[in-house]
């Protein structure tokens, strides 16, 4: 029981059931509201089952850069978080990667599957992901920027792997221009929701690397407090917060001319608000406690955000 623990620990379940929440909302709120039932039944694209099969790989996949991760950090979550250690301390180092192997093999195999049936990109992008939690691990996680920006990216692709497996124009040519204006809609969505998982994630990252600061300059990272300095990095994720707090204000405005006022409401109060209210704080932030609590929080709003899709299911 001990070991199954500490395995559910190593893979961060909280983050892998965020991963499934957010494509679970994405498809049932976004894509499939927007699709006539016929499209479900075209050979060659993204259904029920194959949304299973796509979550399923995200899921995977996810896992196995969670496990390398903590493969490679052994000697800096010494430091960091020593409490939190799971590799060498509970599970082996050999059976850790022997996990990282299985899992991420396996999340290729189901991409390969699902590339069958919806889209090559899916299986390109999953290997391209899987070959990019390796080497942010044992190297890009310690540069500048880096690896801040790779695990961002990673981030907004749970959103667009979706987009990507229904957007299949390839093997339904003819049908592509029947279904323009939906797939069109889908898009912007996949573009507002990818963009907004993105730069909260950035921020989360960089906010980490301040909390982090100690064990990654005691190992010769190069992350951003550690290079530029904690005064300039809180300017960066400042900025950051401002950009993304106006670009949701501004999207708002436009929500609010189709009368979702009840999810403009939302937004307002469970998402811009508090991006202010991180804002804030970060100013006050001196140790790493103070970092560690906003990085929860923006994990707060990463939920709520998310959250928002409902709204968009009930309002189609």
């Amino acid at each position: 029981m001990k070991l199954a623990i500490a395995f559910f620990r190593l893979i961060r379940w909280p983050n892998l059931a965020f991963i499934v929440l957010t494509q679970v909302l994405f498809y049932y709120c976004i894509i499939v509201p927007r699709l006539p039932a016929e499209y479900y039944l075209l050979s060659h694209t993204i259904n029920s089952f194959i949304f299973v099969l796509i979550v399923l790989a995200s899921v995977l996949i996810a896992a196995g850069g969670y496990i390398i991760n903590d493969y490679f950090d052994i000697n800096i979550d010494q430091i960091n978080k020593p409490q939190k250690m799971v590799v060498e301390k509970i599970i082996n180092r050999r059976w850790a990667i022997l996990w990282h192997l299985i899992v991420t093999t396996a999340g290729i195999a189901i991409s390969f599957y699902v590339s069958l049936k919806t889209n090559w990109l899916v299986l390109i992008a999953n290997i391209i992901c899987s070959i990019l939690l390796w080497f942010y691990s044992t190297t890009f996680k310690k540069k500048l920027l880096t690896g801040n920006i790779i695990i961002s990216l990673l981030t907004a692709w749970t959103v667009l792997v979706l987009y990507v497996a229904a957007e299949n124009k390839y093997t339904f040519a003819t049908l592509f221009n029947t279904y323009f204006p939906q797939m069109q809609s889908i898009f912007k969505y996949a573009i507002l929701y990818g963009g907004f998982a993105f730069i909260i994630s950035l921020v989360r990252e960089v906010i980490k690397d301040m909390e982090d600061m100690e064990g990654d300059a005691k190992y010769g990272c190069t992350t951003m407090p550690i290079v530029w300095g904690v005064p300039s990095s809180k300017v960066f994720v400042a900025v950051w917060l401002i950009v993304l707090a106006g670009a949701l204000a501004v999207v708002q405005f436009y929500v609010i001319q189709l009368g979702w006022w009840i999810s403009a409401v939302y937004c307002l109060l469970m998402v811009i608000i508090p991006l202010i209210f991180i804002y804030t704080k970060l100013r006050t932030a001196q140790v790493a406690a103070d970092y560690h609590k906003l990085s929860s929080l923006i994990k707060v709003v990463m939920l709520t955000g998310i959250l928002s899709m409902f709204f968009l299911k009930i309002n189609t």
